[in-house]
């Protein structure tokens, strides 16, 4: 299949040109239903030899480019509804009726705070250009009425909040919120990406439109996203300071697989500065090596890497509700671990005893109620040990008692 995408250096032209490369290539095999052959990529600057050639070839077109940002407000005409219907022309001329897609905006629906919206009225002519196609030429058409868009390689200060916050508050800039309180709709460029390729196979969502709101009806005159999110301007700049945080406090927001949060961070990581992608740990450091705390959640714990020096002994203490992971990726030791008491005899209770090996890499419970230790059994190399525990550490209530694996007189 060739394909023919307007707009190919903006935001979601250059995320579908890469999504197409990738099946095109080789590189994801999670669409074989499509087989990717020729792709034109046009924008400003690109010859219109370029156009005419895949108008004429073209067994899929990608119409995304447009004007949102005009000198003038009759750009957004020339822009919007000149180019729509010059692309048209070249497939008609051409009699390419293959499938075309339109990407409009939510503006173009004319309610609300959308009422007076130049730029919804270009886009809304150029939905009408579209559909006389369809009725004259018998062509494949889907109009896509995009509302907010978010993800990677979203312009900052252009036409998305979104990528206006995550670029300030990573770079401590200030920020203008005229009303927490309200509340956008979002789509995420992934989300996107994958309802063009099933618009590609042939099996796009469609929808009448309630003005801005989509119907979802199988014989519907539009298309739409159908995974989209809520949430308050409050809420997103919110979340973000808590990411621009998260190198000082190690804390992890929770995100949860699919859920805006999620998507949010990866954005939010994606424009981030050159000299905040690498941030120091604070190491504890002392004779017998050092520990540091490496990432904290609120609801999973805490992860640590503790490290020990040839021949040293750690821990001798136990937790009444904590309990750990203890991962040796590096080096040669000994875990051993007693429960706490005696038997029905009067005896201690028996020492486990665990040989670890970053040759071997293994997870042993560090159990509640059990004294425990980590021994570095090696003369000459360092023990890297990765821990997990199942809450973050508060000095305030540690939950650490000493206690030697050793009972006494052992």
């Amino acid at each position: 299949m060739n394909v023919l995408i307007t707009g190919a250096r903006g935001f979601v032209g250059k995320n579908l040109v890469c999504a197409l490369k990738n099946i095109r290539d080789g590189k994801d095999r999670t669409h074989g239903a499509l087989q990717i052959g020729q792709i034109w990529e046009y924008d400003l600057g690109t010859p219109e030899s370029v156009l005419s050639e895949a108008c004429g070839q073209a067994d899929f077109v990608f119409h995304l480019a447009g004007v949102n940002r005009p000198k003038d407000n009759a750009e957004f005409l020339q822009g919007n509804l000149g180019f729509s219907e010059d692309i048209l022309s070249r497939l008609q001329k051409a009699g390419n009726t293959c499938p075309v897609m339109l990407a409009s905006s939510a503006q173009a629906s004319l309610r609300g705070r959308y009422a007076a919206s130049e730029y919804g009225r270009s886009k809304l002519a150029a939905e009408e250009a579209f559909f006389r196609y369809q009725a004259q030429t018998g062509a494949g058409v889907l109009v896509y009425r995009f509302p907010n868009l978010f993800g990677k390689w979203c312009r900052p200060g252009y036409n998305s909040a979104v990528a206006t916050f995550c670029h300030n508050i990573a770079r401590d800039l200030p920020i203008t919120v005229s009303d927490p309180s309200i509340e956008l709709e979002l789509v995420y460029i992934d989300d996107l990406v994958a309802e063009l390729l099933l618009a590609m196979e042939g099996r796009p969502h469609r929808c009448e439109y309630d003005g801005a709101a989509p119907l979802p009806r199988q014989d519907g005159h539009y298309c739409f996203v159908p995974v989209s999110h809520r949430a308050t301007l409050g809420r997103i700049v919110d979340l973000l300071r808590a990411f621009r945080a998260q190198p000082d406090t190690l804390m992890m927001p929770s995100i949860p697989d699919g859920s805006f949060e999620k998507k949010l961070y990866s954005t939010y990581l994606s424009d981030l500065p050159e000299d905040r992608v690498a941030f120091p740990l604070k190491m504890n450091c002392d004779a017998r090596g050092s520990f540091t705390e490496l990432l904290k959640t609120a609801d999973h714990g805490q992860f640590s890497v503790n490290i020990s020096k040839p021949g040293i002994n750690k821990g001798e203490h136990w937790h009444n509700t904590k309990w750990e992971f203890f991962i040796v990726v590096s080096g040669h030791g000994l875990i051993r671990e007693r429960k706490l008491g005696e038997d029905s005899d009067g005896k201690p209770y028996p020492i486990l005893e665990y040989e670890v090996s970053g040759d071997r890499i293994q997870a042993i419970h560090m159990l509640p109620g059990y004294t425990h230790q980590i021994r570095n059994l090696s003369e000459t190399e360092n023990l890297v040990t990765l821990m997990w525990a199942n809450e973050c550490f508060d000095p305030d209530h540690p939950d650490t008692f000493r206690e030697n694996v050793e009972p006494s007189g052992g």
